[in-house]
């Protein structure tokens, strides 16, 4: 990261605006889940963000400009079978909030972009995973809508634009902050009702990544399959 970071810089000058937005997503139980991918994940998410802002934070202190992490609604409540991916996303949304408090006095700053349903690879395949499944029809239609990422991309953009310190996406998931003390009971009790439906060979499935861009992460040094994918019903 270091050595993009200096590729910048000599290419175009220091950058202004940093944007941490890598991530890879594994669904399974953590008990069915290799330990090297759950360490995969963290990795990617929670300390790759932290490396991207180590690499670009001399460039943004000369800039005085604004860095951008990506978080998720999945640090409101964490779902079973994604216990990675939660953790790495409620990770980055506290280690956001520590940055912008020690940048505060340089004129840097640091806003966190909270995203739902965003069409992209990684959640091609939810709906293969009961809990998961269960989770999103629970949820209102507006709520299960999914969001093309030019969309997404424009709210990110205007938030960069007015260095706001967090941005929504959709806009309407504001309004969930005063609730998120509740969503840890609400998800909880819905998972729970979905894995007590769930046949033992269900549990048991081990997991595997989600989408293509986790997918080649995780498989360029042939270390695990992809995700398991169950057959239509007939």
């Amino acid at each position: 990261m270091r050595g993009a970071a200096d590729c910048v810089r000599d290419r175009l000058g220091p950058a202004s605006v940093v944007v941490a937005n890598a991530g890879i997503a594994a669904a399974g139980s953590f008990a069915h889940t290799d330990a090297a991918l759950w360490n995969r994940v963290i990795a990617v998410n929670l300390t790759g963000s932290a490396a991207t802002a180590r690499a670009f934070l001399p460039h943004l202190l000369t800039t005085r400009g604004h860095f951008l992490q990506v978080a998720s609604t999945a640090s409101f409540g964490s779902a079973p079978m994604m216990s990675a991916y939660c953790a790495s996303k409620a990770g980055v949304e506290f280690f956001a909030q520590a940055l912008r408090n020690e940048l505060a006095p340089t004129g840097v700053t640091v806003g966190i972009a909270y995203l739902h349903w965003t069409g992209t690879g990684m959640i091609e395949d939810l709906d293969e995973h009961p809990v998961l499944r269960a989770l999103r029809a629970h949820q209102p239609a507006f709520a299960g809508r999914v969001h093309p990422p030019g969309q997404v991309a424009a709210w990110l953009t205007r938030s960069i634009a007015r260095r706001a310190p967090t941005v929504y996406a959709p806009p309407w998931l504001r309004f969930l902050q005063p609730l998120r003390p509740v969503f840890p009971y609400a998800v909880s009790y819905v998972s729970r009702r979905a894995l007590a439906r769930l046949s033992p060979a269900d549990l048991a499935r081990e997991a595997g990544v989600l989408g293509p861009g986790g997918r080649a992460d995780w498989g360029a040094e042939d270390r695990s399959p992809a995700l398991p994918v169950t057959p239509p019903h007939t």
